[in-house]
């Protein structure tokens, strides 16, 4: 694994202690269809959310969040309008974005629910 693949992975760890920490249950990590993966994928009572994790070590460069794209979104709700078909899921569906700013020591976790929604 590279030391890219590593941080991204500790920013994942963080956001999945995030969900677990506010009472959500994790289905899946990375899950991968075809060419399309989606970084968490997390329910509670109300919601099925699939999450994007962006992770930076600043914000130098405009925050984390904004490189998640229209396309990468048109995938992630590609890969979620196929995972609730075969899942048979019928929870309503969230698209969220945890953004992940490493400074120093600490770090900086911001939740974005509903982030993004398909266009139909």
């Amino acid at each position: 694994m590279t030391e890219k693949q590593q941080f991204g992975r500790r920013g994942e760890e963080l956001a999945l202690a995030f969900y677990t920490g506010n009472k959500y249950t994790i289905l899946e990590k990375n899950w991968q269809s075809n060419h399309l993966e989606v970084d968490i994928i997390a329910k509670n009572d109300e919601y099925i959310v699939f999450c994007e994790v962006k992770t930076r070590s600043g914000n130098a460069f405009g925050e984390p969040q904004q490189s998640v794209t229209k396309q990468k979104q048109q995938n992630i709700i590609r890969a979620a309008n196929y995972y609730v078909l075969k899942h048979q899921i019928k929870l309503e569906v969230r698209f969220d974005i945890i953004a992940i700013i490493f400074n120093g020591e600490g770090y900086n976790l911001e939740h974005i629910p509903f982030a993004f929604t398909p266009k139909w």
